[in-house]
């Protein structure tokens, strides 16, 4: 095959250093998360959902065929740390946290992961960013420790 063809979905989740709410103004979390989704998008990684809360960020993507998970991850958050320190003051402290989660979504899931991170303002009236990720962790069956699941 002369052609490399992908079709490769990511949810991605990540917090912000100790879980800090430094997106809590509506309209910094807004102008970040289309930072974000630009960034991903120069990656080769178009996004098709994108979402969160003041401590945290999902982001739904289709995976591009020249970069690493890893890498990727890396790059979104190098990239919105320096653009977030220069939004002011508020953000002289600011870091992400340094690890993340993220898990593999099916074309025929895609609609309803992107309604879940479209709905996180309603999903967080219930649960908090611990218990969602604990909870995504399980239904997606990966070991975790606790000890090692927060910074």
């Amino acid at each position: 095959m002369p052609q490399s063809l992908s079709a490769v979905y990511i949810h991605l989740v990540f917090s912000t250093k100790d879980r800090f709410p430094f997106l809590r103004d509506p309209e910094i979390r807004q102008a970040t998360f289309a930072y974000l989704s630009g960034t991903s998008k120069n990656l080769d990684c178009p996004t098709l959902a994108i979402s969160g809360m003041s401590d945290h960020v999902h982001i739904l993507a289709r995976f591009g065929r020249t970069i690493s998970q890893a890498d990727w991850v890396k790059e979104l958050k190098r990239v919105s740390h320096g653009w977030l320190k220069e939004q002011g003051t508020p953000f002289a402290k600011f870091k992400w946290q340094s690890g993340y989660a993220d898990f593999s979504v099916s074309q025929s899931n895609l609609h309803r992961v992107k309604q879940y991170i479209i709905e996180q303002e309603r999903h967080h009236r219930k649960f908090g960013f611990q218990d969602e990720l604990r909870a995504l962790l399980r239904k997606h069956r990966i070991d975790f420790d606790e000890r090692y699941m927060w910074d």
